[in-house]
């Protein structure tokens, strides 16, 4: 008996000693983890942008008269010559040298004005046959490259790379279709001009019957009557604002830090303009020049506007008005198969970066080389291998060396 007590005893002193032993053992610390895995990545600029038209045509008098009620509305369609009014020219009351001089002033000016016009139809005509030439080689290249896609010679990405480089081509060629188009009605308003003023001098007494049509330059719709009634107007009163609505672009306003990180060709991606698909759109121009905005916190900020075409096809944003909104995602890098570990997880060491690495239980401290970062994920270029755990968001417990254990969900 006396043996069996000295027994318990030894074994219950053993058993406390080893309770306060493990008790006074520093406990792993609970974590949650993150698997280093590869995957497609992508670094992007966004902002929020809104669409408009690329181009604008004010129509207004081409002389003093009095102008016919104007029956457009905002909204209807009109074709490139269709009369949208007309006006009856009126007289010069007496024709004395003052009026005179007075008129062969406003025929130099027409003269110049037509010069100008001239000038212009004939640097966009250039534009235009450059444009026609651009679409027509991209027409090749792409028949080239889906005979050389079919018989397995070539990728099918080079092949939609190619056939986003035709529908760009053909936009800018529609672009300079309309613009000579606006360049000609230029011309014939100016030679108008002359005309007006050359029978106002000649004959002080106008016929009645003599009226001006006003005609649209383009096809496209109305997108605003600036007068409606009937009235008296001066040279150059406008009339309506005409616009092609399937020429539309998207205009975003970029911090100018981020406006040096884009160019022309960059890659563009649009979300949240109400379809249920992004669609694909290219910058056009980056202007040169900023200006200061107040932010919606009161922020001075200096912005840019950067000018993106869209190249998805027509059918599928034909709905897209002037003024719609849209969110931008500007593309400035983009792989596939990349090896990445979540943003959070990394943590400034020296003038590197490093992650903490789960092995063995243990946290163990390890430098990275980051390659890219896109504000959730960054690009590991070495120090980290597939498959391996890292743990996001480390505290200040968290050290290397450290015990850990995976923390538990509630309920598991």
């Amino acid at each position: 008996m006396k043996w069996t007590r000295t027994i318990v005893f030894s074994a219950a002193a053993v058993a406390i000693g080893a309770a306060v032993y493990m008790g006074l053992q520093p406990q792993p610390l609970e974590i949650e983890v993150a698997a280093v895995k590869r995957g497609p990545m992508r670094v992007t600029i966004e902002e929020e942008g809104k669409t408009r038209l690329r181009d604008r045509y004010v129509v207004s008098a081409p002389v003093a008269g009095r102008l016919q009620r104007v029956p457009w509305k905002v909204g209807d369609a009109i074709s490139a010559g269709q009369v949208v009014t007309s006006l009856i020219p009126t007289p010069l009351d007496f024709v004395d040298a003052r009026r005179r001089s007075e008129a062969g002033a406003r025929m130099q000016s027409a003269a110049a004005a037509r010069d100008s016009a001239e000038a212009r139809l004939r640097a966009t005509q250039e534009q235009l046959k450059s444009a026609s030439a651009e679409s027509a080689y991209w027409k090749q290249q792409l028949a080239r490259e889906e005979d050389l896609l079919k018989a397995g010679d070539l990728q099918a990405s080079r092949v939609d790379r190619t056939r986003t480089e035709l529908r760009r081509a053909d936009a800018t060629r529609t672009a300079a279709e309309e613009a000579v188009t606006g360049a000609r009605f230029e011309v014939d308003r100016a030679r108008a001009d002359i005309e007006a003023v050359k029978a106002s001098v000649s004959d002080p007494e106008p016929r009645r019957s003599e009226i001006v049509e006003v005609k649209s330059p383009v096809s496209g719709r109305v997108l605003k009557v600036v007068r409606d009634s009937e009235g008296v107007v001066a040279p150059g009163t406008s009339i309506v604002e005409i616009g092609n609505t399937r020429a539309i672009e998207v205009e975003v306003e970029l911090l100018s830090a981020d406006a040096v990180r884009v160019g022309p060709g960059t890659p563009v991606e649009l979300t949240r303009w109400g379809g249920d698909f992004p669609l694909k759109a290219r910058i056009r121009q980056v202007e040169p020049t900023g200006y200061t905005k107040i932010s919606a916190l009161g922020v001075e900020e200096q912005r840019v506007r950067v000018i993106a075409g869209i190249v998805s096809p027509e059918e599928q944003w034909q709905r897209l008005g002037e003024g719609y909104r849209v969110e931008a995602s500007f593309i400035l890098w983009e792989g596939e198969g990349v090896l990445q570990v979540p943003a959070s997880a990394l943590f400034r060491l020296g003038e590197g970066w490093a992650v903490f690495a789960v092995d063995g239980g243990f946290a163990r401290r390890r430098a990275v080389q980051v390659a890219h970062r896109n504000g959730l994920v960054a690009e590991i270029a070495g120090g980290l291998r597939e498959g391996e755990q890292v743990i996001p968001h480390p505290d200040d417990a968290v050290k290397d060396g450290q015990a850990v254990r995976l923390r538990l969900e509630s309920g598991k």
